[in-house]
């Protein structure tokens, strides 16, 4: 889904949600169309309390995924590390062992005579 469809999506929600939670609360006449005095108040603190407590949510969610992203950061950093350092030490492995094997001397490759016992091709 479109991140921008999912914020309006996302935000029509939650004004639904305050929307219905507020006026349940709220409003009991129905006898005018406009709020009374009281409902008035009321509708006002319900949605000033329900912003307030959405407005420290996501800030606690925000410095809850602050420190999640650093920690990854960091275990990816710390791979990272891992794997050089390994691929590091492959390559002194493979270049010691071509040491050893040129420090050995070529080898001679010698024929075995048709008729010598071993051969196996007839």
């Amino acid at each position: 889904m479109d991140p921008n469809l999912r914020n309006m999506k996302d935000f029509l929600t939650l004004y639904n949600k305050v929307t219905e939670l507020c006026f349940n609360r709220c409003v009991d006449n129905f006898n005018q169309r406009e709020l009374g005095g009281e409902e008035d108040t009321c509708v006002d603190r319900c949605v000033t309390k329900f912003a307030r407590f959405n407005q420290n949510i996501m800030k606690v969610y925000v410095d809850a995924q602050t420190k999640i992203n650093t920690r990854r950061m960091q275990e990816v950093e710390e791979n990272a590390r891992k794997l050089e350092q390994q691929q590091k030490e492959d390559r002194q492995k493979e270049e010691q062992t071509q040491k050893e094997a040129s420090a050995a001397g070529p080898s001679v490759l010698t024929p075995i005579p048709p008729n010598a016992p071993g051969n196996l091709s007839m």
